[in-house]
Order: C-alpha cells, then sequence, then structure tokens
C-alpha cells in the first residue's frame, strides 16, 4: 500500500474517535473548555498562605503601577525614596539591608534615580568607601507627588478586601517589616 492510499483510512478512523467522557472539543483543538475559562482547581494551594500572599502581591504591584504610572516610579524605587525621605544621610549599606533588596540591584535602581535628578549620592565624611544618600530638591517634591498616588493606591487596596481587613493585615504583616 502507498502513503496516499493509507490516508483516507486514517482519516475515517479517526474521524470515529470519541472524546472520553467529561472532555469536550473546541475549534481550536483544546481538550478541556474549562480548563480555558479560568476553571483549573487549585488544589491544596487553596490553603497556603504563600500562594494567597503572592497572588495577593501581583495585584498589589499591579494596582500600584497602574496607579502611579503617570510619574514612572515602581514600587521599589519608590521604597526606596520613601526610606531616604525619612532618613537623610543614610548609606546604601542600610538602605539595602533594611528594605531587603541585593547591593548590586540597589546600585543600579540608585543610578536610575540619580539620573532622573531625584537622589544624590554623597562621599560620606565618615567612611570613604559609603555614600550618604539624599533626596534632591526635585527628589523631596517628586516623593510628595508619589505619596499621594500611592495614598489612592492604598484606597483601592481598602476597596478591595475591605477597610478593616487592610488594617488587620497590616498587623499580621507587621512582624515581617
Amino acid at each position: 500500500m502507498t502513503r496516499n492510499s493509507q490516508a483516507p483510512r486514517i482519516a475515517k478512523s479517526r474521524a470515529g474517535i470519541r472524546p472520553r467522557p467529561g472532555r469536550t472539543r473546541s475549534g481550536n483543538g483544546n481538550a478541556h473548555n474549562d480548563l480555558m475559562n479560568g476553571e483549573i482547581g487549585l488544589d491544596a494551594l487553596a490553603g497556603h498562605a504563600g500562594y494567597a500572599v503572592r497572588r495577593f502581591q501581583i495585584w498589589i504591584f499591579q494596582d500600584f503601577i497602574r496607579t502611579l504610572g503617570a510619574v514612572d516610579i515602581r514600587p521599589t524605587q519608590y521604597s526606596v525614596m520613601t526610606v531616604i525621605g525619612a532618613n537623610p544621610g543614610l548609606s546604601q549599606m542600610a538602605v539595602a539591608k533594611r528594605l531587603g533588596i541585593e547591593r548590586a540591584r540597589l546600585v543600579h535602581l540608585l543610578d536610575s534615580l540619580e539620573q532622573r535628578d531625584l537622589v544624590s549620592r554623597v562621599k560620606s565624611a565618615t567612611d570613604r568607601r559609603s555614600h550618604a544618600l539624599h533626596l534632591t530638591p526635585r527628589g523631596k517634591a517628586s516623593l510628595a507627588q508619589f505619596k499621594r498616588l500611592a495614598a489612592e493606591h492604598e484606597r483601592h487596596v481598602a476597596e478591595k478586601i475591605g477597610k478593616d481587613n487592610r488594617e488587620q493585615l497590616l498587623r499580621i504583616l507587621s512582624a515581617f517589616t
């Protein structure tokens, strides 16, 4: 038999195959429409705090970025500027340690903030290897604007989970800050 003579037989035999019970076929070849509709079971993940916290973090970051998008500030940049604003003259090492940021990542982040004239690094008077971090005048004004927008973002969080739940969540998570 040649290959061409087998083709109709194969096509005919596949036409008679029916999906297993519980399965459906869609036009694009997916076997489970329920999977495409977001009805995927989470099994044990539903009871894992880490999974729930991570999903909430994703939502939080997306809302923060959307709310502060017009001013082009990311959550980590905001955190760094807020800590520097509250502690002028702090060293890079101290900021990295306090916020749990790798030193190399912080250097890159500070470079970008410095290029935008939001942060300045001044050689430390007491340690030649260290820099003291300060907000520039533009950085101070920008941080005030960022804080107003961040407060709007926090209102979104309260709308999503409720004001009392937001406050309770902050109390619970304070053990990690």
